[in-house]
């Protein structure tokens, strides 16, 4: 049975690395003591291994240990391996490259199935939907295919900002472009504010955080859920 938290970010303004979920992660992560990370995503441009120590604080607080994937010989045993996966975020286009690279993708879905814990954030989120196309980074690298893991059956964009009618900010919006995106692709789009998770448990997709989600669907005008919302049925 699928057990995921699909989170909008790793950190909240004026909070630590994994703060604002680490009572919510004891729980999630409470069958191991150990976690197998992908640094992948590098926010920054920065090394897996400074990318790994940093996450492995929040993570002491909590009793866990962190190993990153880089300090495989296989990566793929890696994931088999792994008595839970945390994919943190950085740039969804050299996240997913890698991924692809590695052979992981089909071999991470198998495990996720098979019940392996998964947590991503931020970029580590993008990847759960059913392409990376609403991501909001820059296509720095270009990946094999923008398909990715499929764990939800809709698309997600993490860090969900809402338009701000006193900005003199003449772009577009993060609505316009995920509008944009429905113009060519029919399926549904979650905006995640930060501090706001999904909670996937087997077929059910939960809701959770302080803030609701912004939905978009093909055709229709976006609507608000709450915190705690169903969106098993999103489709």
């Amino acid at each position: 049975m699928k057990t995921i938290i699909i989170a909008s970010t790793s950190t909240l303004h004026g909070s630590g690395s994994l703060e604002y979920l680490l009572e919510e992660l004891s729980t999630f992560f409470k069958a191991t003591d150990e976690i197998l990370f992908i640094p992948y995503a590098r926010p920054g441009g920065i090394s897996h291994e400074e990318y790994t120590a940093k996450v492995s604080e929040p993570f002491a607080k909590i009793n866990k240990t962190v190993k990153g994937i880089h300090e495989f010989d296989s990566p793929t045993e890696a994931v088999k391996q792994a008595k839970a996966i945390f994919v943190g975020g950085g740039n969804t286009f050299v996240l997913v490259s890698q991924l692809y690279k590695h052979g992981l993708i089909e071999v991470i879905k198998e495990a996720v199935s098979n019940g392996t814990p998964y947590l991503g954030t931020s970029a580590g989120s993008n990847i759960c939907g059913l392409t990376m196309n609403t991501t909001n980074d820059m296509p720095i690298v270009y990946p094999p295919s923008f398909k990715t893991f499929g764990f939800v059956p809709f698309n997600l964009n993490p860090h969900y900002l809402d338009p701000d009618p006193s900005s003199t900010h003449m772009g577009e919006t993060r609505e316009t472009r995920i509008q944009e995106f429905h113009k060519f692709n029919p399926q549904p789009v979650v905006g995640l504010r930060e501090g706001s998770w999904l909670h996937v448990s087997g077929s059910t997709i939960t809701l959770k955080g302080s803030l609701d989600a912004r939905i978009f669907e093909q055709d229709k005008v976006p609507y608000e859920v709450p915190t705690g919302a169903d969106l098993s049925n999103l489709k």
